[in-house]
């Protein structure tokens, strides 16, 4: 009863300028789960712990039994107090399946993953803060088309650190860009680097008319009081994914199908068609190479099978 007193005592001293301001001020609640199905690579599994490092207000679970019953997350969304979720689906340990839903009435998100690089195979040189808020920078595409605008909520709401959450640091020091290129959407992540130009460095870039220094001026701002003008630059810092659209779903998990992607095709499927061209060339071999057999003991050149037929110019014949 204490704790609760000593709170509606700071709501009553607070001004009634102040409290209609932060009513009208939408709050920012969002949580995430995270977890992935049995069968992941290394490489999946590593850009799991990427995503989860770089999303403080997540929580990451144990793999997901299951593959068929996926309606199945609503009730953990629901019993770890979580409001969307990113799930890792493994097919055959080459394939990825990236799942975004809202539960506990959706809408649901399917993406094919693919060209996966985390950040330790990449190696960048670029070093956000752990627990730090992102900037989230999305192509105008993303404005273009209905299920683009609805993908690009999907994302905001998920990869969207809120700013009260329990672990985030008070500092926004990297940027999450979304591009569409080719139906696809590009993601990729930079840090913020700021660094200080000395007074040097710009009247030499001024006297000479350097067109590098004036570049390097017109993204540098002036810093606090005293501290000359600092150049800000973007230092990538990984991972690296890129995700392809396959369907999205009215319900969580489930429901009618509100937009299809026709142009996708399932690497499966890619594989199939492989092999069955692959068997194609090697069935016409086996048929040639059949065909030149008859051909040969038809004509008698082949010893042990058939008889050569003696006809009138053959050398028995005319030297007989």
């Amino acid at each position: 009863m204490a704790s609760v007193y000593r709170s509606l005592s700071k709501k009553s001293k607070t001004a009634p300028s102040q409290d209609s301001k932060q009513d009208k001020l939408r709050p920012n609640r969002q949580r995430l789960l995270i977890l992935t199905s049995r069968g992941v690579t290394h490489s999946q599994r590593h850009l799991l712990n990427d995503l989860y490092s770089l999303l403080p207000h997540s929580r990451k679970d144990a793999k997901l039994d299951t593959k068929t019953h996926l309606n199945q997350l609503n009730e953990l969304a629901d019993l770890y107090n979580t409001n969307n979720i990113l799930f890792f689906e493994a097919r055959k340990a080459k394939d990825l399946y990236l799942w975004l839903s809202k539960p506990p009435n959706g809408p649901t998100l399917k993406f094919h993953c693919q060209n996966i690089h985390t950040m330790e195979e990449l190696n960048f040189t670029g070093n956000c803060l752990r627990g730090s808020r992102a900037i989230l920078s999305f192509d105008k595409t993303f404005e273009g088309q209905a299920h683009w605008r609805l993908v690009k909520e999907m994302l905001t709401q998920v990869f969207g650190v809120p700013e009260g959450s329990r672990k985030v640091k008070p500092f926004v020091d990297h940027v999450m860009g979304f591009t569409i290129v080719g139906g696809k959407v590009w993601v990729r992540v930079y840090q913020i680097s700021e660094t200080e130009v000395s007074k040097k460095d710009v009247a030499a870039g001024k006297a000479n008319g350097d067109a590098a220094a004036t570049a390097a001026a017109s993204i540098s701002a002036p810093s606090e009081a005293g501290r000359g003008e600092t150049n800000v630059s973007l230092v990538e810092v990984g991972p690296r994914f890129v995700l392809t659209p396959i369907v999205i779903l009215e319900g969580s998990f489930g429901g009618p199908v509100i937009y299809e992607n026709k142009e996708f095709i399932s690497p499966n499927q890619i594989r199939s068609d492989l092999r069955r061209k692959k068997a194609g060339r090697y069935n016409s071999r086996a048929e040639g190479t059949l065909e030149r057999k008859v051909k040969k003991r038809d004509l008698g050149l082949r010893t042990g099978e058939g008889r050569r037929q003696v006809d009138e110019l053959d050398e028995r014949v005319l030297f007989a």
